[in-house]
């Protein structure tokens, strides 16, 4: 793969991927007997890849001598402007819409940032199935471009672990980076496809077994891979599916759940995971907190309370703030009776703050990420111990040897980078007449990809913001899913010089 397509720009790549991909909505319309959908998919798939062909055929080049830039640069295209690729054939399936709601749609889709501007009875099962491949694609081309483009970088988190003595990464090997970086882009490329499509597939099948649809299922498991959230037509995926989506989940939380290269280490390193405990430690302070505040608050005493019950909404906040943490906004069919034993009526900040907190690193989550929350608090903590032993060299504990100072130092810059953003996007939305609660929740949605955010700032959702306000959500949504580090690469006169 790495030979002739190598030479190809990767935009070009991802764009034929994508034309190729129409297909299985176009099969799927066919055999649901809705002609007229086959048709638009496979139509515009034909043009699509003539035209990537014809492309193909043009842009073959040498190889550019930046190639690390030229990647960074295709996927800032491949979430921008691909969108316009996948929502043509929903165009001639959605008629009764704008171009901009479509376009908003589409590139919800392929950042993974999830949410709808539409109802779910107005799509037809075959456009929800394609909104979830378009996010499904998306969330695999992060996966690869994290490790392939960003690590060598430092930028996607793996500048917390970068150390200017040794010269490297502690999640990316010597030998990689030693690798040209399109050797690096299509070796990952062939180690991580087979993992994503054969966790997507053994979750499809376990959805599928508990009770849900084939195409629901289907949709369901992309979404939970992807961290998108996106969902169908069909009805929750019940007590059992939703103890498989928690599951897959925790591919969300760290890269080494699903990193190939492990072997009998495997077990031992994810047990002295960073993100993985502060996984733990967060889903577990946020459940209990829900669970006994109950008591704490004395909510609805007099009543009886069954024991089941007070079961159900401790699964249901788990799983929520899980799903939140990581940025996929799936809600538990218990999510309820949680905020009902809680008596929390306003989960907006609750969700809104997970969302932030983020997944982990090389994942599909967005966020500031669980590894920058790690270095600042492994950094206030050393600052308070300052206080008490003034004169102390430093730790020597293995967590504080392997967590460089100048990794700590890019984690302040990234939040701080991540807070102006949603000041900005804020402010950008509030022009456009937002309320200011409104225009906070729609700004951390955009920029964390967590878009049912957006239903809970306001009735609606982002179908009810105008168009100026939308292509603001569009822009926020590239922002959060590049992340602000990467953009502000692209405009550093020194990157482009060498």
């Amino acid at each position: 793969m790495g030979g002739a397509l190598g030479r190809l720009p990767l935009l070009v790549v991802l764009a034929g991927v994508l034309a190729l991909s129409m297909q299985v909505p176009a099969l799927h319309a066919l055999t649901r007997d809705a002609h007229a959908e086959a048709r638009a998919f496979f139509y515009w798939s034909a043009i699509f890849l003539a035209l990537v062909t014809g492309v193909a055929v043009v842009a073959r080049r040498p190889l550019s001598a930046n190639l690390a830039r030229s990647h960074l640069v295709a996927l800032v295209g491949a979430f921008a402007g691909l969108p316009l690729m996948a929502m043509m054939p929903v165009t001639e399936i959605v008629r009764d819409t704008s171009a901009i709601n479509l376009y908003t749609e589409m590139v919800a889709a392929a950042t993974t940032t999830g949410g709808s501007l539409y109802d779910p009875d107005r799509l037809s099962q075959s456009v929800h199935l394609w909104r979830a491949m378009v996010a499904w694609q998306g969330g695999l081309m992060v996966w690869i471009a994290a490790v392939a483009v960003l690590a060598p970088l430092r930028l996607g988190g793996f500048e917390v672990t970068w150390s200017d003595r040794a010269g490297q990464s502690a999640r990316l090997s010597i030998a990689d980076q030693r690798r040209a970086p399109g050797e690096r882009l299509w070796r990952y490329a062939r180690t991580l496809t087979p993992v994503y499509v054969g966790l997507t597939l053994a979750l499809w099948m376990l959805l599928a077994f508990g009770g849900s649809g084939q195409t629901e299922a289907a949709i369901r498991a992309m979404s939970t891979m992807s961290t998108s959230g996106i969902v169908g037509q069909g009805d929750a995926p019940g007590f059992w599916g939703e103890i498989a989506i928690f599951a897959f989940l925790l591919f969300a939380v760290s890269r080494l759940t699903f990193a190939g290269d492990l072997h009998r280490e495997q077990v031992a390193r994810l047990a002295r995971d960073r993100e993985l405990r502060m996984a733990f430690m967060l889903v577990s302070a946020v459940t209990l907190v829900l669970f006994g505040r109950h008591w704490i608050g004395i909510y609805d005493l007099t009543a009886e309370q069954p024991f089941t019950a007070g079961l159900e909404a401790l699964w249901g906040a788990a799983f929520t703030t899980l799903s939140f943490l990581t940025t996929t906004g799936f809600e538990s069919q218990s999510w309820s009776e949680a905020r009902t034993w809680s008596g929390l009526e306003q989960p907006g900040v609750l969700l809104v703050g997970l969302a932030m907190f983020g997944g982990g690193v090389a994942t599909t989550a967005g966020g500031v990420k669980l590894l920058r929350v790690y270095a600042l608090y492994a950094h206030g903590r050393r600052e308070m111990s300052l206080l008490i032993h003034p004169h102390s060299v430093g730790s020597h504990s293995p967590d504080a040897m392997r967590l460089p100072v100048k990794g700590t130092e890019a984690a302040w810059v990234f939040f701080m980078l991540f807070a102006t953003s949603i000041a900005v996007t804020t402010l950008a939305l509030g022009a456009t007449g937002l309320e200011f609660r409104e225009a906070v929740v729609l700004a951390s949605a955009a920029l964390t990809t967590t878009g049912p955010l957006a239903d809970v700032a306001m009735e609606g959702g982002v179908a009810r913001l105008t168009d100026t306000a939308k292509l603001v959500f569009v822009a926020a949504m590239v922002v959060g899913r590049l992340e602000a580090l990467a953009l502000i690469a692209l405009f550093n006169p020194d990157f482009w010089r060498r």
